[in-house]
């Protein structure tokens, strides 16, 4: 049985309205923590120029397959094996990279490991696409974020909305920057960096 998340039907579109700019001019992108597996094949669908790397961490593999299997597109692939956290990812180079909805959810030591494996696979021109919800300033942008983040560090104290400023200094230390902070539904955010040349 495949996995399946909600959130990923209700967001899937503005996030593709998104990467349809972000990505035109994009081969190879490598999703970060590809979760069920609905974005790959949704966004695979729907632009096959790119060729979609899927990775997450083994035990989510199979159902990410699921989705593979009965999609059956030519340009997503089965899923790597990445921790954000291993010294080195199997990829030897992308131009883009997409993430959605990670950095709220790891600890801040493994979101600097993200920026850092980033750093490592990512060509020069490359863009990053990092979607989620974001505080700026420290503080939040809505109620509902406010309550998400107390949710959030009640299952895990180390977890947490994280701080665009920071998340921008993790960027501008890998080489990026920012060209884009597009608005979203429900208070999210998507935040595209291009690597210099």
């Amino acid at each position: 049985m495949k996995p399946y998340a909600e959130s990923c039907e209700q967001n899937r579109d503005p996030i593709l309205a998104v990467l349809k700019e972000a990505f035109a001019e994009r081969r190879r992108v490598l999703e970060i923590a590809s979760g069920t597996g609905q974005h790959a094949v949704y966004f695979g669908q729907a632009l096959p120029h790119l060729t979609w790397q899927t990775s997450e961490l083994p035990e989510n593999h199979a159902g990410i397959q699921a989705w593979l299997d009965e999609a059956r597109l030519a340009n997503v692939l089965a899923p790597l094996a990445i921790d954000v956290n291993a010294a080195q990812w199997p990829v030897e180079s992308v131009d883009a990279i997409f993430n959605a909805n990670t950095v709220h959810i790891v600890a801040w030591p493994a979101v600097e490991r993200l920026f850092a494996g980033i750093g490592r696979v990512l060509e020069a021109g490359g863009i990053v696409c990092l979607y989620g919800p974001f505080n700026y300033g420290g503080q939040f942008t809505s109620e509902s974020n406010a309550r998400f983040d107390v949710w959030l560090k009640s299952r895990d104290p180390n977890s947490g909305v994280r701080d665009f400023e920071a998340l921008d200094r993790l960027a501008q230390a890998q080489g990026l920057s920012l060209l884009q902070d597009v608005a979203m539904p429900s208070n999210n955010r998507t935040l595209i960096w291009r690597r210099g040349f």
